[in-house]
């Protein structure tokens, strides 16, 4: 049973691709359902594992990797279709893809990392939603709300460079610091029988 909220996320990160499919073909309606579901989703194995402390390593990682998955592969289509600048999508992925190379680097020479969001981390990842939602509304017929989402674009691109650029550098320097200051300690250290001993 403690499995639960992991299958259900392995569950969403399977929709990636029919969700990609629907919007390159444009089919923004059945995109948006299949978006729909993702969330609601989340929302529940997010309640599950907290209501029954199903929570587990596994979770952690799969959880933040699903809605990432998601995210890219939106920003990826729409930017291929013309909808989101080339220089927007650029932004968003590379900060991603460094935060993640170096997650991944700090743990292959030091330890197993635990990338807390800042809060201008977690300002970006709303802004992302924020955008990609605006972006799908803006194709939808809701009328009004669709020329309202529509109008409400361009100025989320500016905000969400500004957020992504920011946030990036801040993990660079907080987790480039941190490595740093590790590899000093290490060096003063070198591994033994008994463990980590000092060198003299």
């Amino acid at each position: 049973m403690s499995q639960i909220p992991n299958i259900i996320t392995v569950l969403r990160i399977l929709l990636v691709l029919p969700t990609g499919w629907m919007l390159w073909h444009e089919r923004f309606m059945e995109a948006f359902v299949l978006m729909l579901i993702a969330g609601l989703s989340d929302a529940f194995d997010g309640f599950l594992a907290r209501r029954f402390n199903w929570m587990s390593k596994l979770g952690a990682t799969l959880d933040p990797l699903a809605d990432k998955l998601l995210v890219a592969a939106m920003f990826i289509i729409f930017t291929l279709q013309g909808h989101i600048p080339l220089w927007v999508a650029l932004i968003v992925l590379i900060r991603d893809f460094t935060i993640m190379a170096g997650a991944g680097v700090y743990k292959l020479l030091y330890e197993e990392v635990d990338i807390s969001p800042t809060f201008l981390s977690k300002a970006n990842t709303a802004m992302q939603i924020v955008t990609v939602c605006l972006l799908m509304a803006s194709f939808l017929p809701l009328g009004v709300v669709a020329d309202i989402a529509a109008s409400s674009v361009q100025p989320c691109f500016y905000v969400l460079a500004v957020l992504g650029v920011s946030s990036g550098i801040d993990y660079v320097i907080t987790w480039g610091s941190k490595a740093y200051r590790e590899g000093k300690k290490r060096k003063l250290y070198k591994h033994g029988p008994s463990g980590f001993r000092r060198v003299d």
